[in-house]
Protein backbone atom coordinates (compact mmCIF):
# COMPACT_ATOMS: atom_id res chain seq x y z
CA UNK A 1 0.00 0.00 0.00
CA UNK A 2 1.40 3.45 -1.07
CA UNK A 3 1.05 6.38 1.45
CA UNK A 4 -0.24 9.33 0.01
CA UNK A 5 1.46 11.70 2.60
CA UNK A 6 4.84 13.90 1.53
CA UNK A 7 5.75 15.22 4.99
CA UNK A 8 7.20 18.14 3.21
CA UNK A 9 5.30 19.52 1.25
CA UNK A 10 1.71 19.79 3.41
CA UNK A 11 3.61 22.03 6.44
CA UNK A 12 4.89 23.96 3.62
CA UNK A 13 0.90 24.39 2.36
CA UNK A 14 -0.02 25.03 6.32
CA UNK A 15 2.00 27.71 6.23
CA UNK A 16 0.49 29.04 3.21
CA UNK A 17 -3.04 28.28 4.21
CA UNK A 18 -2.81 29.53 7.94
CA UNK A 19 -1.43 33.06 6.16
CA UNK A 20 -4.28 33.04 4.23
CA UNK A 21 -6.62 32.11 6.46
CA UNK A 22 -5.54 35.23 8.73
CA UNK A 23 -5.85 37.48 5.98
CA UNK A 24 -9.78 36.30 5.34
CA UNK A 25 -10.76 36.41 9.12
CA UNK A 26 -9.05 39.97 9.38
CA UNK A 27 -11.36 41.12 6.39
CA UNK A 28 -14.25 39.25 7.70
CA UNK A 29 -13.65 37.48 4.10
CA UNK A 30 -15.82 34.27 3.05
CA UNK A 31 -14.41 31.74 0.40
CA UNK A 32 -16.20 28.64 -1.66
CA UNK A 33 -14.10 26.36 -3.33
CA UNK A 34 -14.98 24.31 -6.30
CA UNK A 35 -11.99 22.43 -7.33
CA UNK A 36 -10.81 19.28 -9.76
CA UNK A 37 -7.79 17.94 -9.97
CA UNK A 38 -6.26 18.89 -6.79
CA UNK A 39 -9.35 16.45 -5.17
CA UNK A 40 -9.86 18.46 -2.28
CA UNK A 41 -6.57 19.49 -0.92
CA UNK A 42 -7.32 23.28 -1.33
CA UNK A 43 -10.05 22.43 0.93
CA UNK A 44 -8.20 20.49 3.15
CA UNK A 45 -5.47 23.07 3.17
CA UNK A 46 -7.94 25.73 4.49
CA UNK A 47 -9.71 23.52 6.58
CA UNK A 48 -7.02 22.43 8.31
CA UNK A 49 -6.77 25.45 9.84
CA UNK A 50 -8.36 25.86 13.30
CA UNK A 51 -11.39 28.74 12.90
CA UNK A 52 -11.79 27.82 9.66
CA UNK A 53 -15.47 28.19 9.85
CA UNK A 54 -15.20 31.87 10.06
CA UNK A 55 -13.69 32.11 6.49
CA UNK A 56 -14.95 28.39 4.95
CA UNK A 57 -18.29 28.29 3.51
CA UNK A 58 -17.95 25.19 1.52
CA UNK A 59 -16.56 23.50 -1.40
CA UNK A 60 -16.78 20.29 -3.48
CA UNK A 61 -14.70 18.18 -5.91
CA UNK A 62 -16.54 18.91 -9.26
CA UNK A 63 -14.58 16.05 -11.24
CA UNK A 64 -16.86 15.50 -13.94
CA UNK A 65 -19.80 16.99 -15.72
CA UNK A 66 -22.59 15.18 -13.87
CA UNK A 67 -20.98 17.24 -10.72
CA UNK A 68 -21.20 20.44 -12.46
CA UNK A 69 -24.74 19.90 -13.83
CA UNK A 70 -25.53 18.95 -10.28
CA UNK A 71 -23.16 20.42 -7.42
CA UNK A 72 -22.53 23.77 -8.97
CA UNK A 73 -25.94 23.99 -11.07
CA UNK A 74 -24.46 24.91 -14.09
CA UNK A 75 -26.24 23.32 -17.60
CA UNK A 76 -24.52 22.76 -20.51
CA UNK A 77 -25.52 25.60 -22.42
CA UNK A 78 -23.89 27.48 -20.00
CA UNK A 79 -20.58 26.01 -20.73
CA UNK A 80 -21.43 25.83 -24.31
CA UNK A 81 -18.00 26.97 -26.84
CA UNK A 82 -16.03 26.65 -23.32
CA UNK A 83 -13.18 24.44 -22.82
CA UNK A 84 -13.23 22.36 -20.00
CA UNK A 85 -9.42 22.89 -18.26
CA UNK A 86 -9.42 26.23 -19.61
CA UNK A 87 -8.83 30.08 -17.35
CA UNK A 88 -12.21 30.50 -18.67
CA UNK A 89 -14.17 27.22 -17.31
CA UNK A 90 -11.94 27.93 -14.29
CA UNK A 91 -13.33 31.95 -13.78
CA UNK A 92 -17.11 30.05 -14.61
CA UNK A 93 -16.88 27.75 -11.63
CA UNK A 94 -15.37 29.97 -9.63
CA UNK A 95 -18.14 32.97 -9.74
CA UNK A 96 -21.07 30.03 -9.58
CA UNK A 97 -18.92 28.90 -6.63
CA UNK A 98 -18.75 32.12 -4.59
CA UNK A 99 -22.56 33.11 -5.87
CA UNK A 100 -23.80 29.90 -4.58
CA UNK A 101 -22.70 29.89 -1.63
CA UNK A 102 -22.46 33.97 -1.36
CA UNK A 103 -18.83 34.12 -0.36
CA UNK A 104 -16.87 37.42 -0.59
CA UNK A 105 -14.48 34.31 -2.81
CA UNK A 106 -14.78 31.94 -5.36
CA UNK A 107 -11.49 29.87 -6.15
CA UNK A 108 -11.96 27.17 -9.04
CA UNK A 109 -9.48 24.58 -10.05
CA UNK A 110 -9.11 22.19 -13.15
CA UNK A 111 -6.72 20.49 -14.53
CA UNK A 112 -5.21 16.80 -15.58
CA UNK A 113 -2.96 16.03 -12.82
CA UNK A 114 -1.64 12.63 -14.80
CA UNK A 115 0.21 10.32 -15.26
CA UNK A 116 -1.59 11.02 -19.08
CA UNK A 117 -3.64 14.13 -20.10
CA UNK A 118 -6.99 15.06 -20.63
CA UNK A 119 -9.74 14.32 -23.58
CA UNK A 120 -8.99 17.99 -24.17
CA UNK A 121 -5.48 17.54 -25.46
CA UNK A 122 -3.62 19.29 -22.10
CA UNK A 123 -0.50 17.15 -20.55
CA UNK A 124 -0.41 15.49 -17.12
CA UNK A 125 0.36 19.10 -14.98
CA UNK A 126 -1.94 21.06 -16.74
CA UNK A 127 -4.59 23.10 -14.60
CA UNK A 128 -6.52 26.53 -14.59
CA UNK A 129 -7.15 28.24 -11.79
CA UNK A 130 -9.55 31.47 -10.91
CA UNK A 131 -9.70 33.41 -7.70
CA UNK A 132 -13.00 35.77 -8.10
CA UNK A 133 -14.09 38.38 -5.53
CA UNK A 134 -13.15 41.96 -4.67
CA UNK A 135 -10.05 40.63 -7.17
CA UNK A 136 -10.54 38.19 -10.32
CA UNK A 137 -7.55 36.65 -11.37
CA UNK A 138 -7.04 33.72 -13.69
CA UNK A 139 -3.69 31.42 -14.67
CA UNK A 140 -2.85 28.37 -16.47
CA UNK A 141 0.26 26.03 -14.47
CA UNK A 142 2.02 23.62 -16.71
CA UNK A 143 4.49 21.38 -14.39
CA UNK A 144 5.63 19.31 -17.19
CA UNK A 145 5.61 16.33 -15.11
CA UNK A 146 3.36 12.95 -15.28
CA UNK A 147 3.23 12.18 -11.68
CA UNK A 148 -0.25 12.60 -10.12
CA UNK A 149 0.83 12.86 -6.59
CA UNK A 150 3.28 15.79 -7.16
CA UNK A 151 1.05 17.69 -9.91
CA UNK A 152 -2.08 17.57 -6.76
CA UNK A 153 -0.03 19.57 -4.61
CA UNK A 154 1.69 21.81 -7.13
CA UNK A 155 -1.67 22.74 -8.13
CA UNK A 156 -2.96 22.79 -4.18
CA UNK A 157 0.52 25.50 -3.72
CA UNK A 158 -0.69 27.62 -7.06
CA UNK A 159 -3.96 27.67 -6.15
CA UNK A 160 -3.35 29.22 -2.27
CA UNK A 161 -0.29 31.28 -3.86
CA UNK A 162 -2.84 33.00 -6.39
CA UNK A 163 -5.78 33.19 -3.82
CA UNK A 164 -2.91 34.77 -1.60
CA UNK A 165 -2.54 37.18 -3.70
CA UNK A 166 -5.76 38.44 -4.82
CA UNK A 167 -6.50 38.83 -0.90
CA UNK A 168 -3.72 40.61 -1.04
CA UNK A 169 -4.39 43.01 -3.35
CA UNK A 170 -8.49 43.57 -2.40
CA UNK A 171 -9.62 46.85 -1.25
CA UNK A 172 -10.60 46.84 2.05
CA UNK A 173 -13.83 45.11 3.19
CA UNK A 174 -16.66 47.10 3.97
CA UNK A 175 -17.57 45.10 6.80
CA UNK A 176 -13.40 45.23 7.89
Amino acid sequence: MRLCYSPRVPDLLAELAQHVASRLVARRDTIGVSESSTGGLVSACLLSIPGASAYFLGGGVIYTQVARRILLAVPDDAVRGIRSSSEAYALLKARTVRERLGATWGLAETGAAGPTGNRYGDAAGHTCIAVVGPVERALTVETGRADREANMWAFTRAALDLLDRCVGEAPASPAS
